[in-house]
């Protein structure tokens, strides 16, 4: 066999949705996992010395965070370009994950990235340059597109991908989406955590709150419409007693804050539709992203959409991988060389 077919044959297929909150990487080789979008440096020579390594990434960051300085890398879906401290953060957390991928061997990397719909092409660019000193061959899709293709849903429609940072809406037409067909919204999960953490502090100002614990709860018990369990308390400190609190209209309210504009844009995606596919598109939308786990949300679209006819708002069942999952899928379809043709590409010699 050619040496160039054998690389080939050996080489490492990855999918990868880099988040604001978690990156999701799978393999063709099997590997799967989820590491949160963290980097974390020792503050000093004494966090070196506890820690054993000069860098640290995911839940071990966010676990010692108190000897670490954290760097969160990825601002609403895209780099951070503020510093060249974050820049760095973000390559050293692509390094990690596709080394964590690799398992240890020396293998060719060839790998597909999912973006928020309408990232900027400087932005890509940027993720591209950063990809490369890391992988052979990288592409750059919608993250969106990317949970339609894992489904096989090509044509007639819609997803929603409600992640940390922005909240994507992609009209799928049997072909790669334009501009036209997707759009980003700037009020996904770190909003919500923002808005629950100054209602929780406004109701119970002596609290003792952090974001990190916010999110944690919302997780947990994120909801909107009627509460299907009562009362939502949790337990909470106040200094450094515990006690527990009624949070339930403040997480209600946080939460269906983010519903009024994904529905408009919902309406303004399903108008691009030729009027006889509209029906099928209306009854095709996905919820994909962590944001879908908000108990009674597609319930909630679907009825506030009710007046354009019937309408079926399904949730995807592997939130957490999906668009990694269809990343890893479509590079798996398409030869690696021919990822010219479909979005930003290219390889460090190419």
């Amino acid at each position: 066999m050619p040496e160039d077919q054998t690389t080939k044959s050996n080489q490492l297929l990855i999918g990868i949705d880099l988040g604001t909150s978690r990156t999701a990487v799978m393999t063709n080789r099997g590997y799967k996992k989820i590491t949160r979008s963290i980097v974390g440096y020792p503050k000093d020579i004494i966090g070196i010395k506890f820690l054993g390594k000069a860098q640290v990434f995911g839940d071990e960051a966010l676990k010692n965070r108190s000897a670490l300085t954290l760097y969160h890398p990825l601002e609403d879906g895209v780099i951070r370009d503020a510093s060249e401290k974050d820049y760095n953060a973000a390559v050293e957390l692509l390094k990690h994950v596709i080394s964590e991928a690799k398992q240890n061997e020396d293998i060719s990397v060839a790998g597909i990235i999912g973006v928020p719909s309408r990232a900027s092409i400087m932005n890509k660019e940027l993720l591209l340059k950063i990809a490369h000193e890391v992988m052979d061959t990288a592409l750059v899709v919608s993250e969106p597109f990317m949970v339609a293709y894992h489904m096989n849903k090509l044509n007639n429609c819609i997803v929603v991908d409600i992640g940390a940072g922005t909240v994507d809406i992609c009209g799928v037409k049997g072909s790669i989406p334009g501009q036209k067909d997707q759009v980003t919204l700037l009020k996904g999960g770190d909003f919500i955590d923002e808005r629950l953490e100054s209602a929780i502090q406004q109701k119970y100002f002596d609290v003792q709150i952090t974001r990190n614990l916010v999110r944690t709860i919302k997780e947990q018990h994120s909801f909107v419409g009627a509460s299907s369990s009562g009362p939502l308390k949790v337990t909470l400190r106040i200094e450094g007693k515990p006690s527990e609190y009624d949070i339930t209209n403040e997480m209600r309210g946080v939460c269906e804050s983010i519903v009024p504009e994904i529905v408009e844009n919902i309406i303004n995606i399903m108008k691009t539709y030729d009027p006889e596919n509209q029906p099928e598109a209306l009854n095709n939308i996905y919820l994909a992203g962590g944001g879908s786990n908000i108990k009674g949300l597609n319930t909630m679209i679907a009825s506030r959409l009710k007046e354009y006819g019937e309408v079926t708002v399904r949730c995807v069942e592997d939130p957490d991988f999906s668009g990694c999952a269809g990343a890893l899928k479509l590079a798996q379809d398409l030869p690696p060389e021919h990822w010219d043709k479909i979005g930003f590409s290219g390889s460090p010699n190419g």
